[in-house]
């Protein structure tokens, strides 16, 4: 594991430095916040964990910059896993008593592996974007905060999308949708929604899973030209999603009829397939490729400009960069809001920073204060809605860049609030977990 310690940017910068190893009792003796960083730089998965931690880590140097957290700095420790469950749980304890704010995996199934930990230690699991869907519902999963949206939302909106093209939800009767996942825990998590909306709506749900790391679909696109599905889910992470149009663009499957989740749409899934991935969409985690945000312009100035940076100055403002910054941002906005209520330019514990996180407000004044305007729509979290936001855009490749939609969608409440309080409810009674009271929530 690499250490690096935030809070001495500074004075590393005076005297010409551009980071630093420090040993973990030096840290210790410091007033910083810590952030935990579990991290896959090498493997299968690497191009794309790499720019997510990128701009994880690089958030945390510009809250630094910017003075830190009320005066608080953060410091961070890497814990390289390469997306295998096992050593991600190796990380997670290895990192667990050194303080640790929140723990991020980017894993469903590291989330899975910890979600029975987490409330043991104390410490939130932020999942921005995935994991357990059902975690919304804090009251059972008081440390779960599937913040921003969660694989049901992202197939609610995707059904929705495919509908609109179609001229409305009443024209799905009779089409044929398929899904192709990853088997995993990742890929399997939007087939009870899709299922959901397939009897609501009269399509069939066709599920070609694919196994990791997702290189060899030629038997999966053979089903796919016989089936001859109307549209195609692609629920793919890493060297599947590009595999996956290279196989589309063979067959002479339309890739203006494949719809990606959010992890299905990004720079490396679509950088290698060029002008052949022409017409493919995505649906967003509320941000596309934001080069011209104001945060992004801080970044190059005040990190990226002084030597700072963590990775390459041009993938600043990449999909998954800002997917990470963006994770980044919420946790530091947790422990902010937990200063509130229990010390400004103190440090917080996970403890005190679970309550920050089940009570965030970030209105779209704040947002665009912090330099998220036209990035992001209000966050507001609770102790029955660890999520916090459920909107959704669509983003189209042209060929050689993303360009997202004029459109917002929003997930339907009603329908998934009924799955998750159903799914939220079942896990308490096999964990003889009891949900939370109202009262029990305002402690």
């Amino acid at each position: 594991m690499k250490f690096r310690a935030l809070a001495l940017a500074a004075a590393i910068s005076a005297v010409g430095l551009t980071s630093a190893t420090v040993s973990t009792s030096a840290v210790a003796q410091a007033k910083e916040q810590f952030f935990p960083v579990l991290v896959y730089r090498t493997g299968a998965y690497a191009a794309n964990g790499n720019p997510w931690a990128n701009g994880y880590v690089d958030y945390l140097k510009l809250v630094n910059a910017r003075g830190g957290i009320n005066g608080v700095k953060l410091s961070f420790e890497e814990c390289e896993f390469g997306y295998a469950t096992d050593r991600g749980v190796e990380c997670y304890e290895r990192l667990k008593g050194k303080g640790a704010t929140v723990f991020q995996p980017l894993s469903t199934g590291v989330t899975f592996a910890l979600t029975d930990k987490a409330p043991v230690d104390k410490i939130p699991l932020v999942t921005a974007g995935y994991g357990r869907s059902e975690s919304q519902d804090g009251s059972v999963f008081a440390w779960n905060f599937p913040l921003l949206g969660t694989y049901w939302v992202g197939a609610d909106v995707a059904v929705q999308h495919i509908a609109k093209q179609a001229g409305g939800l009443d024209k799905l009767k009779g089409k044929k949708i398929a899904l192709v996942y990853h088997d995993s825990p990742f890929g399997k998590e939007p087939i009870p929604a899709l299922q959901e909306r397939a009897k609501l709506h009269g399509f069939e749900l066709q599920l070609l899973p694919v196994a990791h790391p997702g290189v060899e679909q030629k038997a999966t696109w053979l089903q796919i030209r016989q089936s001859k599905p109307d549209n195609v889910l692609l629920w793919g992470w890493g060297v599947m999603n590009s595999t996956a149009l290279k196989e589309a663009q063979a067959t002479g499957f339309s890739r203006d009829k494949m719809l990606g989740i959010w992890w299905a749409g990004a720079e490396p899934d679509v950088k290698d397939v060029g002008a052949g991935a022409k017409g493919y969409q995505a649906l967003t985690l509320q941000h596309s490729a934001e080069p011209n945000s104001k945060v992004v312009k801080d970044m190059l100035e005040m990190v990226h400009a002084k030597g700072q940076g963590t990775g390459p100055k041009d993938e600043v403002g990449s999909v998954l960069y800002m997917r990470g910054l963006i994770s980044s941002m919420v946790a530091v906005e947790g422990v902010r809001k937990a200063q509130e209520r229990y010390g400004k330019g103190k440090v917080m514990t996970g403890e005190q920073t679970r309550w920050g996180l089940e009570n965030l407000t970030l209105d779209q004044k704040t947002l665009d204060g912090m330099g998220f305007a036209g990035v992001m729509r209000p966050v507001q979290t609770s102790c029955l809605d660890h999520m916090g936001s459920s909107w959704v855009r669509i983003q189209t490749w042209d060929g050689t860049k993303w360009t997202p939609g004029a459109d917002w969608y929003q997930a339907d409440e009603k329908l998934l609030r009924g799955m998750v309080l159903n799914a939220s409810r079942k896990y308490a009674e096999e964990k003889k977990i009891t949900p939370r009271t109202p009262e029990q929530c305002k402690l």
